[in-house]
């Protein structure tokens, strides 16, 4: 199975399921559906920050500060942020990962739920070369250096900026 055939659960504006669609079918038809956002951090408090492969349906070769991806049909929120974190940071035993909040990310081609949560990892990672080209764990002022740098997935942007909002607050 391709990451395109996945299924996952479609929702309405209030993150209530109201119908199932093939993850490919759902991007091209701009079908809400459901994601996970987890803010990893190692031992001595440096965010994981990766660059996405070329090969990625959305967002390719993009950086982004979070671990994630889409909540499988009838998976939850919770079940997905941890699978996801383990999966693309290749690794198993995470904790698992805290929630913070909640928020309906929309663009002019993208539009989903999007839950997000942090988590610390301790263990050394080994992330998938199918979604990961490049990685490094970096401080919090390296992070905002590169923010006008490098081209970011705008969800993980606008995750990013809703959590420094959360922390300031």
């Amino acid at each position: 199975m391709t990451p395109s055939d996945e299924i996952l659960d479609i929702v309405d504006e209030n993150d209530e399921v109201i119908g199932q669609a093939p993850r490919g079918e759902a991007t091209a038809r701009r079908l809400r559906h459901r994601c996970v956002f987890i803010e990893a951090r190692d031992a001595e408090g440096r965010i994981f920050v990766h660059r996405r492969t070329a090969t990625k349906l959305v967002f390719p070769s993009h950086y982004d500060m979070f671990v994630g991806g889409v909540v499988g049909a009838g998976e939850s929120y919770e079940e997905a942020a941890l699978r996801e974190a383990e999966e693309e940071l290749g690794v198993s035993g995470l904790p698992r990962p805290e929630p913070l909040f909640r928020f309906l990310y929309a663009d002019a081609g993208h539009t989903w739920w999007s839950a997000v949560y942090q988590v610390r990892c301790e263990l050394p990672v080994s992330p998938q070369v199918e979604e990961v080209a490049w990685h490094a764990f970096l401080d919090d002022a390296e992070l905002e250096r590169r923010l006008g740098e490098w081209p970011w997935v705008p969800d993980g942007l606008e995750a990013y900026r809703r959590l420094r909002e959360l922390r300031a607050g």
